[in-house]
């Protein structure tokens, strides 16, 4: 029994330390970090490609590739719950909630002392009515003999600390069901194009992309401002039947749940691919979004589709700062099994020989739309851990809860004397003045002048 006494001793030591709880927060905020910077449920190809192989091995090992539902993440959530806990019950509440005890009033550094005609019953009943009045809760407590008055205000706010710490656990209760359920993702889609999300199997096309730019006029010269972006889609979802929706930039659409967003939009791209005069019907009827590459089949040569350049100067032959589409054009550049051949401004209709009797002609572009979308259904949680957590600190921040200790003892047959002192959570400089307040009043009504000592 002494050895499981001792280990929960270790245990409540090292949980209830402030250090340890911090050091967790460290590695909490560092796999946080980690799943910030590294993308999140890429095929291990994609890893290799983008770091060096000892670096993905590492990623894929360490379950990096989906930091948020690895063991280490999960771990490291129930370490701070525990350790939160164990703070909550073993040092928290003993500090904010303490019991009701006797103490030594004239030790205390908010304290004062008088003698009042009466008898000691009636003296303490008499204090009871007047600190009622003046809102504190008086409660009464016999020790070896001697009858204690304990008065409290603003009792309540010391649990200020227990609603915080409640609301961080909500908070971490939503954001892990959002980790065991939920998911995100983004995809770009061209303007009659039908895609499925992975994760809901949810169809969604785009009927039509829209946006609207506005010319500024500023000192530095004229600045293109994109006004308003809007994507007409047809979204199948579990029902399936098909509904029309419009998408804004901060005005999603939910579809069963999954929120989508309008993020972002783009340039797609239609080639004509020859080979000595005859079309290559897979590249030929393929769209090409910005950042894609077109290989030539046969051969190593491949083409990067870059960018999009929507307004061509006429005199520098350069691309414009102008978003708005008049006589545009598109950066490609050409690589062959792996090295950089160079880049071209081709305007659309003009055609590049690009060797062994392949041409390419950018034809026509097409407008993609950019989503991201959202499952969460750990929202509701976090919404309501937040205000519970802000109405914590609220309360611990904004009231000062005050404990008053007052023993009345009889001197004499028709005389008493009233001790009284007073501690916070907060120290004694905070609530110095009004103590000094009451004082003077209780002393005022029992019409006794101060004996401090």
């Amino acid at each position: 029994m002494s050895a499981a006494r001792a280990l929960y001793g270790e245990f409540v030591r090292t949980f209830g330390n402030v250090l340890f709880a911090v050091s967790l927060f460290v590695v909490w905020g560092f796999l946080t970090l980690v799943g910030v910077i590294v993308d999140q449920g890429q095929e291990p190809a994609a890893y290799f490609q983008n770091y060096a192989a000892p670096i993905a091995r590492a990623i894929l090992r360490l379950n990096f590739d989906d930091v948020y539902h690895s063991p280490w993440y999960v771990g490291i959530i129930g370490l701070i719950l525990l350790s939160l806990a164990v703070c909550t019950f073993k040092r928290v509440i003993p500090a904010r909630l303490p019991a009701l005890r006797p103490v030594n009033v004239a030790k205390i550094p908010l304290h004062d002392a008088f003698e009042t005609a009466g008898e000691a019953e009636q003296v303490r009943r008499r204090l009871t009515r007047i600190l009622t009045a003046r809102g504190w809760q008086v409660r009464e407590r016999i020790f070896g003999g001697v009858e204690w008055s304990f008065g409290d205000k603003h009792n309540w706010a010391r649990r200020g600390v227990l609603v915080a710490h409640a609301g961080f656990v909500i908070i971490a209760a939503g954001t892990t069901l959002y980790w065991a359920r939920g998911f995100s993702g983004e995809f770009a889609l061209p303007a009659g194009q039908t895609t499925q999300v992975r994760q809901t199997h949810a169809l969604i096309r785009l009927d039509k992309f829209a946006y609207r730019i506005d010319p500024i006029m500023t000192k530095s010269g004229m600045v293109y401002q994109p006004i308003d972006y809007v994507s007409k889609v047809t979204v199948t979802g579990r029902d399936g039947v098909p509904k029309r929706y419009t998408v804004r930039v901060n005005h999603p659409i939910d579809v069963d749940g999954t929120l989508y967003y309008q993020a972002s939009y783009g340039f797609g791209m239609r080639f004509l691919v020859t080979r000595r005069g005859r079309r290559d019907a897979a590249l030929s009827s393929r769209t090409f979004l910005e950042g894609d590459t077109l290989q030539l089949p046969g051969t190593q040569r491949s083409i990067l589709y870059e960018r999009f350049a929507p307004t061509v100067d006429k005199q520098s032959g350069m691309p414009t700062a102008d978003p708005r589409v008049n006589d545009p054009a598109v950066v490609l550049a050409a690589s062959e099994g792996g090295t950089p051949l160079g880049e071209a401004l081709v305007p659309l209709g003009a055609a590049v020989d690009l060797g062994d009797g392949w041409r390419l002609t950018p034809r026509r572009y097409v407008l993609y739309s950019g989503f991201q979308y959202r499952y969460d259904p750990g929202a509701p949680l976090v919404g309501i851990g937040a205000f519970v957590l802000l109405a914590g600190l609220v309360i611990s921040f904004y009231f000062l809860p005050a404990r008053l200790f007052v023993r009345v003892d009889e001197v004499s047959p028709r005389r008493s004397r009233v001790g009284a002192a007073a501690t916070t959570v907060k120290g004694y400089d905070v609530f110095a003045s009004e103590f000094d307040r009451l004082a003077a009043t209780l002393r005022r009504e029992f019409g006794a002048e101060p004996d401090i000592g």
